[in-house]
């Protein structure tokens, strides 16, 4: 702001008008830098949106995608039907931090499928199990010394344990800040989804974001939510799926869920129940909210209802006779 730019903000559903609300408004204030989320990017490609067809943005710069993470199928998307030349900044951080841990770098390649690199003042590294620091391996995202934007403390918190128990207590003296994730030889980032919502069946670890990948390139899957559900002394993985209008979840397009899961990933993440919702339940700011389906499906209290947008969906999750069946 103090460089002289100008905020543009949209407060509402950015499908009216066929999708092209966004992009209508790009065209007309001379948008430099569209941010948004990866859910949104999934979105306009299954609703068959080619921004680059119908609008100039001849002065769009850059996309920045948060709040989940990119498929590489996302950065197909945008660079083959918003903008071919743009820069494309998949990015995570936190509202804690204010910031970002990864981000984009104009100066650099963009990778499909990768986070280009680590903050400024950031010393993020992956750590494995024992605490050690590990390349090419999934493990979680900590930051090993302070960093600018890091929080003195909570509020109502006076001897600061709530502080330290939130980001100290996994690794002593480290942030640890709950993102399942990897180093590649490229140095780039790629998140699996937060560590506490990672699936373990048999003991593998999955992010959820491996699974999310598979399933929604199907076209007949608009979105889906996947928790890890106790049963007989292990963890079996949960998928709920919101399909285009109108489409009735059978056997056949289970199957074909199935294995494009089993084919492109491992047998470990294909799903042992594949169940159709309506709704999806989310955030505020439009992440979907796997812990709380999570708790509803083992018949717990959600904290933070009130952070919902829409918490009648949990409705939906609650009491099904299939999760109490095997298979």
């Amino acid at each position: 702001l103090a460089s002289g730019a100008t905020l543009l903000l949209y407060d509402g559903n950015p499908f009216v008008a066929g999708g092209r609300i966004l992009f209508d408004y790009a065209d007309a204030e001379g948008m430099t830098h569209f941010g948004t989320s990866a859910k949104f990017i999934d979105a306009a490609a299954k609703a068959d949106l080619i921004p680059r067809a119908s609008h100039d943005l001849g002065q769009l710069r850059a996309m920045f995608s948060t709040g989940s993470p990119l498929a590489p199928e996302g950065f197909d998307y945008v660079y083959r039907d918003i903008k071919p030349d743009l820069h494309l900044a998949s990015i995570s951080g936190g509202t804690d931090i204010v910031s970002c841990f990864v981000l984009g770098n104009p100066g650099a390649p963009v990778y499909r499928g990768e986070i280009q690199c680590r903050g400024l003042g950031m010393a993020v590294e992956v750590f494995d199990e024992a605490g050690q620091p590990v390349r090419g391996a999934k493990g979680e995202l900590v930051c090993t010394r302070p960093f600018p934007a890091m929080p003195v403390g909570f509020w109502n918190d006076p001897d600061g344990a709530r502080y330290r128990a939130a980001y100290f207590e996994r690794f002593p003296g480290v942030w640890h800040h709950g993102d399942f994730c990897e180093i590649t030889a490229r140095d780039g980032i790629v998140i699996y989804g937060r560590s506490d919502a990672t699936l373990n069946p048999g003991g593998v670890r999955i992010g959820t974001a491996e699974i999310y990948r598979q399933v929604e390139r199907l076209p007949d899957v608009m979105e889906s939510i996947i928790v890890g559900q106790d049963w007989e002394h292990d963890v079996r993985v949960i998928l709920f799926v919101r399909l285009r209008e109108g489409l009735e979840l059978d056997d056949g397009l289970r199957e074909r869920i199935r294995r494009a899961i089993r084919d492109n990933a491992t047998p470990r993440h294909v799903p042992a129940k594949i169940l159709q919702v309506t709704d999806i339940p989310r955030t505020k700011s439009g992440k979907i909210v796997e812990l709380a389906v999570r708790e509803v499906v083992h018949g717990r209290p959600v904290r933070n209802v009130e952070a919902l947008a829409n918490p009648e969906a949990l409705e939906q999750y609650r009491d099904r006779p299939e999760l109490r069946e095997g298979g």
